[in-house]
């Protein structure tokens, strides 16, 4: 404890100042990601331009697993996120103004609208669990993150 009291072996608790004893922390795999970063600040780092931070540092991360399962999380979550905003999205509005169709047009507005906001909520989310050094996982993408993220380089 920092008091300094040698206490019994197997005590829980500080006979002096009552602080609890116990087994120190497991080591963290790294203190620093390949960047010099800390791995927190890395993780952040792969979601500010979301996925095109995820494929740098897909890259450029050697060492630390928690920097490249965010890394692949980054490109997987936010690659599928724009592919269906950029790609489908139009096709539906193509599609509703050839057919002449304004209930599916507006309906493609509102489903872009939607998937706009639950991006933004996600992309904060990521960063705040990423900086706080949480392997917060997106469901259907994090699994797979975690994976990519624990081969070797």
């Amino acid at each position: 404890p920092k008091c300094g009291t040698e206490n019994p072996e197997g005590a829980k608790f500080c006979s002096k100042c009552g602080a609890e004893l116990g087994a120190a922390p497991a080591p963290s795999e790294t203190s620093e990601a390949s960047t010099n970063l800390q791995p927190n600040i890395a993780g952040l780092l792969c979601y500010v331009a979301l996925w095109v931070t995820g494929i740098v540092f897909v890259v450029i991360e050697k060492k630390s697993t928690f920097v490249k399962f965010h890394a692949w999380q980054s490109i997987m979550t936010f690659g599928i996120l724009t592919g269906i905003l950029f790609i489908v999205s139009p096709v539906f509005s193509r599609i509703a103004v050839a057919t002449f169709s304004p209930g599916l047009l507006v309906a493609s507005g509102v489903l872009s609208t939607i998937l706009w906001i639950l991006g933004l909520i996600l992309w904060i989310i990521l960063l705040i669990q990423a900086g706080s050094g949480k392997m917060w996982k997106v469901p259907l993408v994090g699994d797979w993150a975690e994976k990519q993220a624990s081969k070797v380089s």
